[in-house]
């Protein structure tokens, strides 16, 4: 099977997890200065957006790294008379931060096409996506340009769909992760495979190269991944507590305070099912049991949650974290690279 490294060109097998929302170029950056891939979520940009970073990251590293996009499922709403009553569900949330009722946008999310327009002309070393299997013409084109292409799966049957179109290599990501769960094939709550199961039969059931993801935080995680056939790891809420993270002050604090068992599966601050704290917005969303569908759930509780970030307000933020948070040690992103390099197989 072919090297990760090679495969992607990197000095070691560490991947940083795409952070939709939450990427910044200095972590970012980072992980790629020291030998690893750092990935950059691009959920939400539009074409000049993505121009923009891109050129904020070859200034800050002329090392390879990755553009992660999502994929669209088909089931996604669009703004129409609806969305009215999606935002009246959340007044609360609005008026506590002090701003209107936001009104129906033109569009919650950019289109695909202008998205991979951007990617194209940027053409990063790698293209990473989640919630499904690119098009033969995605992967073709993405080929020509010397890009490489990684899928997300979260079960064996999605790890399968990718290896036969035609990606590079496959995230396996565990239930054990933070943020989204990405399944395509079968309802998320039908798709929740813990890392040490899913990783060694995805090892066995494609020819690619696996990266384990959910649940690996320091040494001991790595070395347990590369144990069960991983290729390499991808590591998200250990990095999301360094210093050059995006994460402000309440998020660092839940990372720090969250345990394994007190982290939750919601779909209260998107419509998609996410594992992060459960904080006051998760809960009384969840009560109120008027949750809009993706994307329109999550383009209204971003509304709020741009202005309760900066405030430091984390009762109305999404705090992201995987059941691995009590293992993050926080620090700069070389220390947390250092110490995961330290489980990779010599």
């Amino acid at each position: 099977m072919t090297d990760l490294r090679a495969l992607l060109g990197i000095r070691h097998p560490i991947v940083l997890a795409p952070f939709g929302g939450l990427s910044s170029v200095a972590l970012t950056a980072a992980v790629c200065e020291a030998g690893g891939l750092g990935s950059y979520g691009l959920y939400g940009y539009d074409g000049e957006r993505i121009r923009t970073t891109v050129a904020a990251l070859r200034h800050a590293t002329g090392a390879p790294f990755a553009l992660n996009i999502w994929l669209p499922t088909g089931d996604e709403v669009r703004p129409g008379p609806e969305h009215d009553g999606y935002a009246a569900a959340l007044d609360a949330f609005f008026a506590e931060v002090g701003i209107e009722r936001p009104p129906r946008p033109e569009r919650y999310l950019p289109s695909l096409d202008e998205q991979l327009a951007a990617i194209w002309e940027a053409a990063p070393a790698v293209l990473s996506v989640v919630f499904g299997v690119p098009s033969a013409a995605v992967v073709e084109e993405a080929h020509r340009l010397g890009i490489r292409v990684i899928g997300t799966a979260t079960t064996v049957a999605e790890a399968v769909a990718l290896a036969d179109g035609g990606v590079d290599a496959v995230v396996a990501t565990g239930s054990e992760a933070a943020g989204h769960r990405v399944s395509f094939l079968k309802p998320a709550e039908d798709s929740l495979v813990g890392l040490m199961s899913l990783v060694p039969q995805v090892a066995d059931a494609v020819d690619v190269p696996v990266i384990a993801a959910g649940g690996i935080a320091d040494r001991r995680g790595v070395a347990a991944a590369f144990a069960l056939g991983a290729s390499g790891v991808h590591v998200g809420t250990s990095f999301l507590a360094t210093t050059e993270s995006a994460a402000n002050a309440p998020h660092r604090a839940a990372i720090r305070s969250t345990a394994a068992d007190g982290s939750v599966l919601t779909r209260a601050m998107s419509g998609r099912l996410s594992r992060g704290a459960p904080n006051r917005a998760v809960r009384e969303i969840e009560a109120s049991g008027a949750i809009a569908p993706f994307p329109a759930q999550n383009w209204l509780t971003g509304r709020f949650r741009a202005v309760a970030g900066p405030r430091g307000m984390g009762e109305l933020q999404s705090l992201w974290l995987g059941q691995s948070a009590p293992l993050a040690r926080g620090g700069t992103a070389a220390e947390v690279f250092a110490e995961l390099l330290a489980g990779v197989p010599a």
